[in-house]
């Protein structure tokens, strides 16, 4: 791997972890049970099935003309996943917790330049996932923006030498033109490289993908989509499940959760518990798992708290799932 991909991947100690953890007498922390590593020469000899990684930025939600926000996930969330009990439910062991990619903002902040750094991102996550499913693992990511879509499929292609299928769980298809690099596109790119096979997405919302989108979606039989306005009628995901292939990556976008704090926060849209019993009755089923959008601060001054306790109960569900 590249020296520049390793000076912008912090890789975690022992400390970043215990610093993160509240102790309470009688219990024990899923924090006080993961597994960190200290070379990247551990990684296909460790343990844990899960590795955990952080994605903080939002530069590729700017680039889409977005609110920033996103890049605030990472470290709320890791903190509140950190503090779970262990248990006999989930013990913690099963998870190396990897570490986050620092990223610098770009000198040059007009649209173009926010998109010419989303490719320079591009090309700082893939090689990593692609080494994290080389050696057998699952990686489980939290953004940052949407754009992480592509260089996550990349890389989960590039290791299983083969085109993947993804299940999309989002408001909106992200399959805007090829353009430069943005929040909106990322599935668009990993189709034209030939990174992505088939791509299903769940719970889009009419209102809000355009006539060009929905034509792709019509005349592209590799492209299958289940509004949400069909999923009020009663319209599940079961087919698209069914129909995924052998190597399949999960991909929630939490702005298709009512009331969760995101750049594209929705009135309408799935419960959290929806979510939930989607990813824990097949989880078993996907390669990867990225959770994207979500914000517990966004620059307009918006605030949640429960962004990073919603993030926590999708990881546990996810591995507990497994």
């Amino acid at each position: 791997m590249a020296n520049f991909i390793m000076d912008n991947l912090k890789i975690y100690a022992q400390h970043d972890i215990d610093r993160l953890i509240i102790h309470r007498e009688g219990e024990t922390k899923l924090g006080e049970k993961v597994t960190v590593l200290s070379s990247w020469e551990e990684l296909e000899h460790a343990s844990a099935k899960f590795v955990l990684l952080g994605i903080p930025e939002d530069i590729g939600v700017r680039a889409n003309s977005g609110i920033a926000g996103a890049a605030s996930a990472w470290r709320a969330s890791l903190t509140a996943f950190l503090n779970i009990q262990s248990n006999r439910f989930l013990s913690g062991s099963e998870i190396l917790v990897l570490g986050h990619f620092e990223i610098d903002e770009p000198s040059d902040s007009s649209i173009k330049g926010l998109r010419n750094k989303v490719a320079e991102i591009d090309d700082l996550v893939y090689p990593v996932i692609e080494k994290i499913v080389a050696a057998g693992k699952i990686p489980i990511v939290i953004g940052g923006g949407h754009n992480n879509a592509y260089p996550i499929i990349k890389g989960t292609s590039l290791a299983n030498k083969t085109p993947i299928d993804v299940l999309n769980i989002d408001a909106h298809a992200d399959l805007r033109g090829l353009e430069g690099r943005h929040s909106g596109n990322g599935f668009s790119y990993a189709l034209k490289e030939n990174y992505l096979n088939h791509y299903f997405m769940y719970g889009l919302h009419q209102n809000y993908n355009n006539e060009a989108i929905l034509n792709q979606i019509e005349n592209k039989p590799n492209l299958r989509a289940v509004f949400f306005e069909a999923i009020l009628t009663g319209i599940d995901y079961n087919d698209l499940i069914e129909d995924l292939g052998p190597v399949a990556g999960l991909e929630i976008d939490l702005d298709c959760i009512q009331n969760v704090l995101s750049s594209a926060e929705t009135p309408s849209g799935f419960s959290v518990n929806d979510i939930r019993k989607l990813i824990l009755t097949q989880a078993n089923k996907f390669s990867y798992l990225h959770i994207c959008e979500g914000a517990t601060r966004m620059l307009d001054g918006r605030v949640s708290r429960l962004t990073s306790k919603l993030i926590a109960y999708l990881v546990s569900d996810f591995v507990k799932a497994h």
